[in-house]
């Protein structure tokens, strides 16, 4: 093979994602809902509807205080959760996913079929069961 000859893939070329007047707008919706644990929160508050942030903290795999707090304040920054304090001893602090945050279920749910067609055997009970 030459020097200025590309080397040839057996991959199949994946279809561009379509820009509108050279604008793309992923790098905004990943600093939206992009990270670990943003998707997951919001998985589980548009699913199993208003959670305690204890709750939030153990259905996310104990991610760590700091982290869950962060990640839920840019989420209530960017209109997708809602947070409500309760005037109560201790306090008691909840967490629900707003309208806004609702339109994204179609997203999940096709990342979930598209999950299950690629890997079949996730549908499979395990040994462990």
């Amino acid at each position: 093979m030459k020097a200025t000859e590309k080397p040839k893939s057996n991959r199949k070329v994946g279809v561009a994602i379509p820009v509108v007047e050279g604008i793309c707008p992923m790098p905004d919706i990943v600093k939206l809902i992009g990270g670990k644990w943003k998707l997951i929160i919001l998985q589980i508050l548009i699913f199993q509807g208003t959670k305690r942030f204890g709750e939030l903290r153990r259905l996310t795999g104990n991610v760590t205080q700091t982290m869950m707090t962060n990640q839920l304040r840019a989420l209530e920054k960017d209109g997708l959760v809602v947070r409500e304090v309760y005037a109560e001893v201790p306090p008691r602090v909840e967490y629900t996913a707003t309208q806004r945050a609702k339109k994204l279920t179609p997203v999940f749910l096709a990342l979930r079929d598209w999950w299950f067609s690629e890997y079949p055997e996730a549908l499979e009970p395990s040994e462990s069961s």
